[in-house]
């Protein structure tokens, strides 16, 4: 039996910005393509990504610290290192790297690093298992135990 990959359900190609886009310009970007993250790349020419930026990261890391989002740029509000799986990685591996860092979505990159896709909640929960999908979403949720 076929083991799904994460090159089975990721969306390809997805949209990418670098570090010196504008922050104005990513949530458009978001508003467009209907995501809530964008990986970001280290330059138009490379697809390396250096980090990530999510809906949550321009509310928690701009505006509600009351700083202009119309002066910042995506490395302003980013996170980075950004956890990334690659295309052959098996979608239950994939599951537990989303489960272990608590995040609800993941770039996947090719074997030269380069950014080919993303993995989210979503993906798995439309064409992945059904039991897979919700303990994933269960345990990204889960509040972290100190």
């Amino acid at each position: 039996m076929h083991k799904p990959k994460v090159k089975d359900i990721m969306t390809e190609d997805p949209a990418c910005c670098t570090p010196e886009t504008r922050l104005q310009d990513v949530a458009r970007m978001m508003v467009e393509e209907d995501c809530g993250e964008i990986p970001v790349v280290e330059s138009e020419q490379s697809k390396k990504p250096v980090g990530v930026i999510t809906d949550r990261d321009i509310v928690c890391r701009a505006v509600a610290q009351g700083k202009n989002p119309l002066e910042l740029t995506a490395k302003d509000c980013m996170s980075s290192p950004c956890v990334t799986v690659k295309t052959e990685t098996s979608l239950a591996d994939c599951c537990k790297t989303m489960e272990d860092n608590r995040i609800r979505r993941v770039p996947v990159i090719d074997e030269g690093g380069d950014c080919r896709g993303i993995v989210s909640q979503a993906d798995i929960a439309i064409k992945g298992e059904p039991r897979t999908a919700a303990e994933v979403v269960k345990k990204v949720s889960e509040v972290a135990r100190v």
